[in-house]
């Protein structure tokens, strides 16, 4: 790692004694010069890779008959590849991925009788598998993964016995699968994303050597307890959506390394095996989609390591089982559309890490259990079409950073809890189809909520769409239902509930007379007569209480300022820690800075999820122009990681939660708005830290949603160091920008500090040991496997977004799934 830059030196050419020629890892463009290849008779080792290098490769490059080792991967080689480099019978090893090269893999190739390794993935080669490369029978890896390759695989790939590398994924192979595994060396086999069709190969059966293997999205047939065996080294299977059918084999209960196993969407029949119970590392099992019976086993409530579990959309009966309260790892959990019956267990309450509960069309009956109030889910509890009677809970309230919320289709009764008018992150509710009655909660997302939601109940009222406005009757009997029901919150929720309990009714009192104009965010811009609008909390702070909390913005409230305005801390009398950011207006910028502030507030209204800064509201009033936002304790990754102290508490498995804390919000942004929107500014010092260690994105400054129906044509934004290079030549803004920007924040928090001139010559060819050499000193190297392998994920993926081709970075969504899965997925 030189950091070489310009053009390769045709001077090079006169080395007529160079064995070795490493310039890997560099900044060297243009095109290679074919008379740089007419004097290396003695070149062994040819090193190229991870450069700006463009152009087609040389014929020429077939002159230097003593090459053992050719690398030119991760350029911008074009075009076809030489059929010349079928001359270069001593090369062991030939890499070329990473390029955008393109036609048919040359059958040259097979001439090549010394090849032990043949990169050729993530290129755009066409055509069928060269038949010819069956003459390797020495190879050991060959990666196809991510071409335009299609036709059959030839079945003498099993001849190749020397192989424990196959990646065929994401082409548009047909036909069977090849025969592998004939020399019991096999361990990585992948060939997901084909047009495969016919049986599992008989060789896989006995392959015991396999330690990874995802077959999945295919339309591969056969049974999977007769095709498949015991594999002792086997961490990872993925078989999902192809047309396997058969038993779910107890025999896998051998299967002791297993820590991902998926095989939904086929045709499965039988029970889950007990012996499942002795998956000790299990930490995905998703058997979703297929026509399993029985009852989900209680020695599952054994799989401590389990984070997601997903059986819906089978045939599985009985009562869901109390011992599934003892999955302390467990994030994930969808039983849906199945025949389970009987009360949801009070002990899933248990299961304190879980984010994702979806139940929906069973049989589940009684009420819903006031234990989940002790959850921290964060995504989507879905109770809807059971048979679930009385209350709603108001302990449900507790979650306050829920998304999605669905009861309906059930026979609840009585009223939607008031408090639920303070759960701030919701998106999306649904109450329909039972039989509640009295007001609905007078907060501005209930009032914003489409009259579906509420539909077909028995009496509901309320400041909403289609309902009725509520009596003074409804309100007085709603009243006394919650002064009846006081003796249950205080035994059930402590005295502090009630307290706020009772504070909240008060303020949902006085809410009723604000004004309507609040739901409409352009009034709330132009209206100066209702000086501050709290999306979430529905004008129950004002501001006078922000005015008092920073005595009219003294100095020091101060936590922090930029461009644009300074952020104060406010602590409400009654209410919660907020941040208020304000916009400082001085002369010609006040324009612009109001342009941002505008901006911001477009951006924010949009958004809801766990990773990005909570945003309460706004003010325009006068001389003050403030947002309001939830206060994060720790403040910017960027103090945290210049602080030697506060970074070396800042210990790996928390850096690799934060890393992807970031990449899931950007993906929700990219991927899962209305409109995808884009932030611009990713950086350390946007990026926040809660007293968990959570991250939040902030700062929107100059964010920008996009639209599909224009060219999205912006101006140069962001922060020095974190800006995508293509917005040096173009002012076009795609979501590849940000993904830049987060391989560069990636980067920095696994560094621990930003990785400045790095950014243009690391490489995802990266080993484990270069990797240990760039990590942040000030903490130890990871100590066990499954962390330094995590670390490892994240630097990987880290730099394949620092691309400087937009298009060869992966999107965020890939990223976040890809982290996901990081603990195995390496």
């Amino acid at each position: 790692m030189n950091y070489l830059s310009g053009f390769f030196p045709l001077s090079l050419a006169n080395l007529s004694q160079i064995s070795l020629l490493y310039v890997g890892n560099n900044l060297i463009s243009g095109e290679l010069d074919p008379r740089l290849f007419s004097n290396w008779n003695r070149l062994q080792f040819l090193e190229l890779h991870n450069n700006n290098f463009t152009g087609m490769i040389p014929s020429e490059i077939g002159l230097l008959v003593n090459l053992v080792e050719l690398a030119l991967s991760s350029n911008h080689f074009h075009g076809f590849v030489p059929s010349a480099i079928g001359n270069l019978t001593n090369l062991d090893a030939l890499a070329l991925h990473r390029n955008h090269l393109s036609g048919p893999i040359p059958s040259s190739f097979g001439n090549l009788t010394e090849l032990t390794m043949l990169f050729l993935h993530q290129n755009e080669f066409s055509g069928t598998f060269p038949h010819s490369l069956l003459n390797c029978n020495l190879l050991v890896e060959l990666l196809l993964f991510t071409n335009r390759l299609s036709g059959f695989v030839p079945q003498g790939l099993a001849n190749l016995t020397s192989l424990r590398e196959l990646h065929l994924s994401e082409n548009n192979f047909s036909g069977p699968l090849p025969q592998v595994c004939q020399g019991a060396k096999l361990q990585l086999f992948t060939a997901a994303f084909n047009n495969f069709t016919g049986p599992i190969p008989k060789s896989l059966r006995n392959c015991t050597s396999l330690v990874r293997v995802r077959l999945h999205n295919n339309q591969l047939s056969g049974s999977l307890d007769r095709d498949f065996g015991v594999y002792p080294n086997l961490n990872y299977l993925e078989l999902s959506h192809n047309r396997l059918e058969g038993l779910l084999s107890a025999k896998w209960g051998g299967c002791r390394n297993l820590e991902q196993l998926k095989v939904a969407g086929n045709m499965i029949k039988g029970e889950i095996p007990e012996e499942f119970g002795k998956l000790n590392r299990l930490a995905v099992l998703d058997l979703s989609s297929n026509q399993l019976v029985g009852n989900i086993p209680k020695v599952l409530g054994r799989l401590t390591s389990l984070y997601f579990l997903n059986l819906s959309n089978n045939q599985l009966s009985d009562v869901m089982p109390l011992e599934i309260g003892k999955l302390s790892s467990l994030e994930d959990l969808d039983l849906s559309e199945n025949k389970l019956n009987g009360q949801i267990p009070g002990q899933l309450g248990e299961c304190l890490k879980l984010h994702n509960l979806f139940l929906r069309k069973n049989y589940f009956n009684g009420s819903i259990p006031f234990q989940l109030g002790s959850l921290a889910l964060q995504g989507s509890l879905d109770l809807s079409q059971n048979l679930l009677t009385q209350q709603i809970p108001p302990e449900l309230a507790k979650f306050t950073m829920l998304e999605h919320l669905n009861v309906s289709h059930n026979m609840l009764s009585g009223s939607i809890p008031s408090l639920f008018g303070t759960m701030t992150s919701l998106t999306s509710i649904d109450f329909s189809y039972n039989d509640l009655e009295g007001p609905v909660p007078d907060s501005g997302f209930f009032r914003r909520a489409s009259p579906a939601a509420f539909s077909n109940n028995k009496n509901l009222c309320g400041e909403v769409l289609g309902l009725k406005p509520c009596s003074n009757t409804s309100v007085e009997k709603e009243t006394h239902k919650k002064n009846h029901n006081v003796p249950i919150i205080i035994v059930s929720a402590s005295l502090s509930w009630l307290i706020l309990y009772l504070a909240l009714f008060i303020l949902y009192a006085l809410s009723r007379r604000a004004k309507r104009s609040r739901e409409s965010k352009e009034a709330m811009v132009s209206e100066a007569r209702n000086p501050l609008s709290i999306l979430n909390y529905d004008g129950k702070i004002v501001y006078e209480d922000i005015i008092e909390a920073t005595e009219s913005f003294d100095e020091k409230y101060c936590i922090g300022s930029g461009g644009s305005g300074r952020v104060y801390k406010a602590k409400l009398t009654l209410g919660p820690v907020l941040a208020i950011k304000k916009l400082l207006c001085l002369g010609g910028e006040q324009m612009e800075k109001l342009r941002s502030f505008t901006n911001e507030i477009r951006a924010l209204t949009e958004i809801r999820h766990k990773n990005i800064v909570k945003f309460y509201g706004f003010c325009c009033h006068g001389p003050h122009k403030f947002l309001v936002y939830d206060y994060i304790e720790r403040g910017s990754l960027a103090d945290v990681l210049r602080d030697d102290m506060k970074a070396k508490e800042l210990e790996w498995s928390k850096r690799i939660k934060l890393v992807k804390d970031v990449a899931n919000g950007l993906s929700y942004m990219h991927h899962d708005c209305v409109q995808s929107i884009i932030h611009r500014d990713i950086s350390s010092k946007n990026v926040l830290l809660n007293d968990e260690y959570e991250a939040c994105i902030s700062d929107f400054g100059t964010a920008k949603i996009l639209n599909s129906d224009s060219s999205n044509v912006t101006v140069l934004a962001g922060t020095l160091g974190y800006v995508a290079p293509e917005l040096a030549y173009t002012v076009s803004a795609t979501e590849k920008c940000d993904v830049y920007s987060f391989g560069v924040v990636a980067l920095e928090v696994m560094m621990g500090k930003h990785p400045a001139e790095l950014v243009s010559v690391l490489n995802s060819c990266l080993d484990q040991k270069d990797i240990q050499l760039i990590l942040d000193p000030r903490i130890r190297t990871p100590a066990d496997e499954e962390t330094a392998l995590e670390v490892a994920s994240i630097v990987r993926h880290a730099v394949s977004c620092i691309c400087v081709e937009p298009k060869s970075r992966p999107t965020m969504r890939w990223v976040s799934q890809a982290l996901s899965e990081a603990r195995t997925n390496v």
